[in-house]
């Protein structure tokens, strides 16, 4: 299956290829697991994640670019990236 994720605001060809990894090969399955469940899957296979990374699957499902998100949202991705960092170190 040809991925269309490259094509996608945020997403260049690293970004695709660690999602095609682990197993989201479309927009639509990205758009469909969400940016928080998306990067809990790519911390698995690399546990040193950034919140870049988050903000820029944040921003290609909301149409944002990455770096253009409101302090509300920065916030909320700020929040989840500590609780799922804090989650991995647990397991």
């Amino acid at each position: 299956m040809k991925s269309d994720l490259s094509k996608q605001l945020n997403i260049g060809k690293d970004t695709e290829k660690k999602l095609v990894e682990v197993g989201i090969t479309t927009f639509a399955e990205l758009k469909d697991a969400g940016y928080e469940q998306a990067f809990i899957r790519l911390q698995a296979l690399d546990p040193g994640a950034c919140l870049s990374l988050l903000y820029g699957l944040a921003g290609a499902i909301d149409g944002v670019k990455w770096s253009n998100h409101s302090p509300e949202k920065k916030q909320e991705l700020q929040e989840f990236y500590h609780r799922a960092k804090r989650a991995l170190e647990v397991k």
